[in-house]
């Protein structure tokens, strides 16, 4: 459960920066700022732009498997009991029962 948690994590930050690297409608985005010119870089002028949308609806897909993974093990977890003291063995219990005090004779109050 740990190992998907932290899976979920690492994804989601993943995925945050692919979709700032990426290009937008006017300028070059996030990735403009770290070099410039996309006809220089590793992979080309269109190749960058390919490359980040496939590795975005990689890390989408993982982000969704991974959140519908832990939703589901969220609410098929066995629940223990709603009562604290349902937790606890029947001595402890019986022995922590606080005896109710002594009947005594009404005592007769003068007039």
């Amino acid at each position: 459960m740990t190992l998907l948690y932290s899976l979920f994590v690492f994804v989601s930050v993943l995925l945050i920066i692919t979709i700032l690297l990426q290009p937008g409608s006017k300028g070059g985005g996030l990735g403009a700022a770290f070099g410039g010119g996309a006809s220089g870089s590793l992979f080309g002028a269109s190749g960058s732009a390919n490359f980040l949308s496939r590795t975005t609806a990689v890390l989408a897909t993982v982000f969704f498997i991974t959140s519908l993974t832990l939703t589901y093990l969220a609410s098929h977890r066995t629940t223990s009991s709603s009562s604290v003291m349902e937790g606890v063995a029947p001595t402890a219990v019986q022995s922590a029962v606080v005896p109710a005090p002594a009947q005594s004779k009404p005592v007769d109050v003068p007039k």
